[in-house]
């Protein structure tokens, strides 16, 4: 039974690397006069045991991990870490605890060993390559070789994957922020973790299920029967005041693997206190800019009043006068945070409404839970870059209020633009993810 359940794993990997060598042929030219040199390398490359002894050299370009470094800071010169759930402590708040055996696997290092990854990721009899690895089970030594001593030393190799090379490190940018609950500041028991390291695992669950709830096809007509009140046979759902977060930007794949499959979109929950619901909110309709009922507001008009005034004074310049000018356009940026949060209160979807003629970048900013039914809404939320285009309109509106009696330009509008970037951060975080 050991000697067929051996036979059996072997088949399996010899499937994998069929596959793969298969992939690699197909890349080669029929003009190539190198081809049959090509192929045959390939081919010997591709031997069971050639291939297996390549990739335990290589595997130690990779470290599977669970918490990735570099998903807190993409600078963290920190030790990604493995803890698998069931070695955690159990508690009764959510975490990566409660994901128990079932869990997937997260990989950080070299892109071009992630071929390893794929091999260690293979199933067989209900298990993977790299748990029968961390087992240092006999039978995959076998499997891997007929000198079981060789197979044993892969083995021992491909298990080395979940550790750290080298000592583990610690980095300032992890920003692990411990709050003090109790009396005593010299006793590590009174203080509380607020910012746990991030767990690719449990991010990578959450957005499997929340993904599966906006855009599957089953969820889609559920949705389509609550809102028309009718009865659906699968369950509806809903996750008010969704967060995306980017983590690597263009290149996802410098954070982890996981992450670039996600094509770095992580989501959060929302976590806000009651808001007050004013019933004089209403829908911004038969306008094509929301920034000309924000310029309205008496609180940004007397910013504006004062912001101009100490312009037109003509003050020196210095830190001082460039610290208050910064301080009067990050109180704008303020004002402009409170107007979004107000209209976001609205009953979602009124940016569908006919009348509503404002442009797309500002619906998709001021409206965000229409998303929630409205799937194609959502997929245009998520794809364009409507934050750029709705702080450029910022921009350009406050550059126009002022030049009714400042002659600013493109050198002034390219201020604006700069320091909203640098004072005004939560504007950003609330446009990307409210």
């Amino acid at each position: 039974m050991q000697d067929e359940s051996v036979q059996s794993l072997r088949e399996r990997i010899s499937e994998f690397l069929a596959e793969r060598l298969e992939a690699k042929l197909s890349g080669l030219k029929d003009s190539d006069p190198k081809r049959a040199t090509k192929e045959q390398e390939l081919r010997q490359k591709f031997q069971r045991e050639a291939w297996i002894a390549d990739a335990a050299h290589r595997v130690s370009q990779l470290q599977v991990t669970t918490h990735p470094a570099k998903a807190t800071h993409p600078d963290s010169k920190a030790t990604s870490l493995y803890k698998p759930p069931c070695e955690l402590p159990d508690h009764s708040l959510v975490g990566s605890h409660v994901l128990g055996e079932e869990f997937p696997t997260d990989v950080v290092g070299n892109a071009a060993a992630l071929d390893v990854f794929k091999f260690l990721k293979l199933e067989h009899d209900g298990r993977t390559i790299l748990a029968r690895a961390l087992g240092g089970e006999t039978e995959l030594a076998r499997a891997f070789s007929d000198d079981v001593d060789k197979g044993k030393e892969w083995v021992r190799s491909f298990a080395a994957v979940t550790e750290p090379s080298g000592s583990i490190k610690a980095d300032p940018r992890l920003k692990q922020l411990y709050w003090l609950t109790e009396e005593e500041p010299t006793r590590d028991g009174d203080f509380h973790l607020l910012a746990p390291l991030y767990s690719t695992i449990l991010s990578h669950r959450i957005h499997a299920a929340i993904s599966h709830t906006r855009f599957s096809e089953e969820s889609k007509l559920a949705r389509k029967a609550y809102w028309n009140g009718e009865y659906s046979e699968c369950e509806h759902r809903e996750y008010p005041h969704l967060a995306a977060q980017k983590f690597g930007g263009s290149k996802p794949q410098n954070i982890s693997q996981l992450n670039s499959e996600r094509g770095g979109n992580n989501y959060l929950l929302g976590s806000l206190p009651p808001n007050w619901r004013s019933a004089e909110v209403r829908p911004l309709l038969h306008t094509d800019s929301a920034l000309r009922a924000f310029g309205r507001r008496s609180t940004v008009r007397q910013t504006l009043r004062e912001l101009e005034r100490f312009l037109m004074a003509n003050p020196r310049p210095n830190q001082e006068t460039r610290q208050r000018r910064d301080a009067l356009v990050a109180a704008l940026v303020d004002e402009l945070l409170v107007f979004a949060a107000t209209l976001q209160e609205v009953e979602p979807g009124w940016s569908a409404d006919p009348a509503c003629e404002l442009p797309e970048e500002e619906a998709l900013w001021l409206d965000p839970e229409r998303a929630t039914a409205d799937p194609e809404f959502a997929q245009r939320r998520e794809s364009l870059d409507w934050v750029s285009e709705v702080s450029e309109r910022f921009a350009a509106w406050l550059n126009q209020r002022l030049q009714k009696s400042l002659p600013v330009g493109d050198a002034e509008h390219a201020h604006w633009d700069a320091q909203l970037q640098r004072e005004s951060a939560a504007l950003e975080e609330a446009l990307a993810h409210a």
